[in-house]
């Protein structure tokens, strides 16, 4: 069973940077998309960064465009996320997502969830 661990949240100041990480452990093939996205309370969740196409591409929000950057660790099935100049607006909980596939059904992909790390703007 393939399952996603995050760190990296926490209470920072407006402007201030945090690092966010996601690796993911157990039976992976190959990985399709591996991704930050966020949520706050009554709206969707949504896509901040994301490796996708294999990691051959990455999209961006464009709310944060410029000041976040997604990095990946290949070896390690791990993506990061640098937040940086951090807003307000900023404040939600952030989820890992990964779309990967298995050894005995390659090509057949499934998405996994991290279990969410809260990130908080706020002076």
């Amino acid at each position: 069973q393939v399952q996603l661990v995050e760190t990296g949240g926490g209470l920072v100041q407006p402007g201030g940077s945090l690092r966010l990480s996601c690796a993911a452990s157990g039976s992976i093939f190959s990985i399709d998309a591996m991704g930050w996205y966020r949520q706050t309370p009554g709206n969707e969740r949504e896509l901040v960064a994301a490796f996708t196409s294999g990691g051959r591409s990455s999209n961006y929000a464009d709310s944060v465009k410029g000041r976040f950057t997604i990095s990946k660790d290949n070896a390690k099935n791990a993506v990061y996320l640098q937040m940086n100049s951090l807003k307000p607006e900023d404040t939600a909980v952030y989820y890992c997502l990964l779309k990967y596939d298995e050894s005995f059904l390659p090509g057949v992909y499934l998405e996994v969830w991290g279990q969410g790390t809260l990130v908080t703007v706020s002076s």
